[in-house]
């Protein structure tokens, strides 16, 4: 009917537009304010990405209809189609390993739960289901290595050999090994790929032929090595952060020994140590602004239906997300020797909603974390190997982190192939 009302819904419509005109004019008279001002919102550049990676190469993987990797280097972006890769399969196959991943965790706790019941009613039933939950828990443990194994080689075929061939031919490694950055996209994201491989001796894994790193985004690793390395100074100060026992949570038996550890790589008068009651959130997210490194030895917690919520289990709750994210530091280095601070949520698997990625985020340049629950006796093994490789001269230099982790799980993998779930879970974000 003519001249009569607007319906609501072309009214609202009309508004959009209006304001997403007025939004553009608003971001153009910021960006002519003055030269600093010129690329105010603006998405990056390729050229200023490309950069970032230096000799090496930022691989970012596109899970859809049609499967690609984009590989960034300091000459351009090549695209490199992944034929045997499809979002279904990603789909099936993470879905299948998350379940198994729960099913270890929950075989672990009932562990716990049942070792306590035991030591306050030590009686013949509470010991049998004792050991009935530990032979539980091996079979849980065995079944994520057995299939574990085959993910890993499915990897490589689909996406890592794909694309370290076409390096090969476009950007052929120096000393031997390429230096890649991984930026996976949606269920993707929960994989190791860092570890696709046949593990079998044949040297046909991204473990032999590569030094690898995540980031979240390319933009992110640009922000980290936008500042120049500092000199390295003896009077610089490693916070560690000790919590064995958490509420609800298995004793964490490793604590005390990683503590031991780096009292004697840096000597005790070079640590500040956050250790039981003494480490409140507060405290810790106090004493992150004036360290430049640092390291957790203490529970992890994620939930893949809500991200947000994760976080490092303190010993007054749980210092999460959101707070850690919050924060602005100059730190070099973090190491995380807790479960699943690398891992993030299914809804927004594109969104990088991890601890480690928050510690990112907030300042520290690179961090160490895992993709899922570890042993105690692994985690400080990596833990011992990484720091004293790092140690040089009396000088701790995390520069060398990423070399160090790979080195690291590399040694661990020597020790059990067998066992892919003690060596790759340990993952290394940024430069």
């Amino acid at each position: 009917m003519a001249g009569g009302p607007e319906p609501d819904g072309a009214g609202a419509t009309d508004q959009r537009i209006a304001l997403a005109h007025e939004w553009e004019e608003l971001v153009a008279r910021v960006r002519g304010l003055a030269p600093r001002f010129a690329t105010f919102l603006a998405p990056p550049r390729w050229q200023d990405l490309a950069a970032t990676v230096g000799d090496g190469t930022g691989v970012l993987i596109n899970v859809a209809r049609e499967c690609h990797a984009l590989l960034v280097t300091s000459g351009g972006v090549t695209a490199v189609p992944l034929p045997d890769l499809s979002s279904g399969e990603v789909h099936d196959r993470t879905a299948r390993h998350l379940a198994r991943l729960h099913m270890t965790d929950a075989a672990a706790q009932l562990v716990h739960h049942t070792r306590q019941r035991a030591q306050v009613r030590k009686v013949y039933a509470t010991y049998q289901a004792h050991h009935a939950a530990k032979v539980h828990m091996a079979e849980a443990q065995a079944e994520l290595d057995r299939t574990l194994l085959p993910d890993l080689a499915w990897l490589w075929d689909t996406v890592a050999e794909p694309v370290l061939r076409a390096l090969d031919e476009t950007n052929p490694a120096s000393g031997g090994r390429h230096r890649i950055w991984w930026c996976p996209t949606g269920w993707l994201s929960f994989l190791p790929l860092h570890a696709a491989g046949h593990h079998d001796g044949s040297g046909r894994s991204v473990l032999d032929r590569t030094v690898s790193s995540y980031v979240p985004t390319l933009r992110a690793l640009a922000r980290a090595t936008r500042s120049p390395e500092p000199d390295p100074c003896d009077r610089d100060r490693l916070l560690v952060v000790a919590v064995q026992d958490a509420a609800d949570m298995p004793p964490l038996p490793q604590v005390g020994e990683e503590v031991r550890l780096l009292r004697e790589e840096f000597g005790a008068e070079r640590l500040t140590v956050l250790e039981g009651p003494d480490a409140t959130r507060d405290a810790v997210l106090s004493r992150l602004a004036t360290h430049r490194w640092a390291h957790f030895s203490c529970h992890g917690r994620q939930d893949p239906f809500d991200p947000s919520r994760g976080g490092l289990l303190l010993s007054d709750g749980t210092l999460g997300i959101g707070e850690l994210s919050r924060g602005s530091y100059r730190g070099d280095f973090a190491f995380l020797s807790a479960c699943m601070t690398a891992s993030g949520g299914l809804d927004l698997s594109d969104e990088a909603i991890t601890i480690g990625a928050a510690l990112h985020y907030s300042g520290f340049r690179r961090v160490v974390a895992a993709l899922w629950s570890i042993d105690a006796e692994t985690a400080t093994e990596l833990a011992r190997d990484v720091f004293r490789s790092l140690m040089k001269d009396g000088l701790f230099r995390p520069e060398g982190s990423a070399v160090a982790v790979t080195g690291a799980a590399i040694r661990l993998r020597h020790q059990s192939p067998e066992h892919p779930s003690r060596w790759a879970a340990f993952t290394h974000i940024g430069p």
